[in-house]
């Protein structure tokens, strides 16, 4: 038996190449590349989130508080207790990893609008800690990172085009465990689930398990990359890192565009979303006040409605089989 790689399979090789060969066609400080890294960064952010929303269909509104817990905890040990960020990270995911435990004891049973209500509100509630107490979190006012020259080990560089090629690994990374558990006995679990619960307990399916693995492993990833986004930022508050409008709903947005349950979903929805958003900013904003997010927002359903299952649907037949980049196995 030998594995026979996927036409979908070699059209992401050539991809993870081409982008890790993009920064050298630009000025690596510039603003065309760190567009581009926020779209990688938001790629594996809703890869992440992709294991729940699409995997299971269990459409999570909270997944910013993950994505929070990570951006504030690396930055809170760095600037009070000078732990590298690079520490701060396992330290984040853990954390949020924990944060998905506890907050499926009461929602694993939730289904449908009660589910994404539950997340909603935790991720409002972290809202809440996090302007409440401006002496560890600084409050409405959020965290600034004080910029640290090249110190690699404090993740920290003067480049751009450095935070690229990290956050490029990072979503190769989302993307491999979301193909790992997509392809794997948890995967099928978890389609069975989406598929009908009921029906999947009828067959012996431990619903309650696959989802708490779904639901850790997706925060640890959220959580790692907010850690990168804050690194990447260097300031962030709670009201833009907490809020629905904000990164919830944007993870949320990127899949629902690109493809759910789908590998390169995420990734064609954030090259597509990511600069559409910025472009219109650029152009639209300084015009009438609300006319750039009116020109987002009209072009987002545009997309929605031509076509409701996502960009991979396009995509011809014989290539959308191989969509979650599957190795199948053939007779030699």
């Amino acid at each position: 038996m030998r594995p026979a790689i996927t036409p979908a399979f070699v059209l992401f090789v050539l991809f993870v190449v081409a982008a890790s060969l993009l920064p050298l066609g630009f000025d690596p400080r510039g603003h065309v590349l760190r567009v581009a890294a926020m779209a990688l960064l938001f790629a594996a952010t809703a890869q992440a989130w992709n294991i729940v929303g699409g995997l299971a269909n269990r459409i999570s509104l909270g997944h910013a508080g993950f994505f929070g817990i990570g951006a504030y905890s690396s930055t809170l040990l760095y600037l009070r207790l000078g732990v590298s960020p690079w520490i701060g990270l396992l330290a984040g995911a853990a954390l949020a990893a924990i944060a998905a435990a506890l907050l499926s004891l009461p929602t694993v049973r939730l289904q449908g609008h009660y589910f994404a209500l539950a997340t909603l509100a935790f991720a409002q509630v972290l809202q809440v800690i996090a302007n409440s107490w401006p002496g560890l979190t600084g409050g409405p006012l959020g965290l600034s990172i004080p910029f640290a020259g090249s110190q690699p080990l404090k993740f920290s560089f003067r480049t751009v085009s450095s935070y690229y090629w990290i956050i490029l690994a990072l979503l190769v990374v989302s993307c491999a465990v979301f193909h790992l558990l997509a392809t794997g006995a948890i995967g099928y679990r978890l389609r069975a689930v989406r598929e009908n619960e009921q029906a999947a307990e009828a067959a012996g399916v431990d619903t309650a398990r696959v989802k708490l693995i779904a639901s850790v492993v997706s925060a640890a990833l959220t959580a790692a990359c907010g850690t990168v986004f804050a690194q990447f930022t260097y300031y962030f508050d709670p009201d833009s890192i907490f809020s629905l409008p904000g990164i919830s709903v944007r993870m949320a947005m990127i899949v629902i565009v690109g493809g759910l349950g789908t590998l390169g979903g995420p990734i064609v929805g954030a090259l597509f979303l990511i600069p559409l958003e910025e472009a219109s900013n650029a152009v639209l904003s300084s015009k009438a006040a609300g006319l750039s997010q009116f020109a987002f927002a009209t072009i987002l359903m545009a997309a929605i409605l031509i076509q409701p299952r996502g960009m991979m649907a396009l995509w011809p037949k014989r290539w959308s089989a191989g969509a979650k980049l599957t190795v199948e196995r053939t007779s030699r």
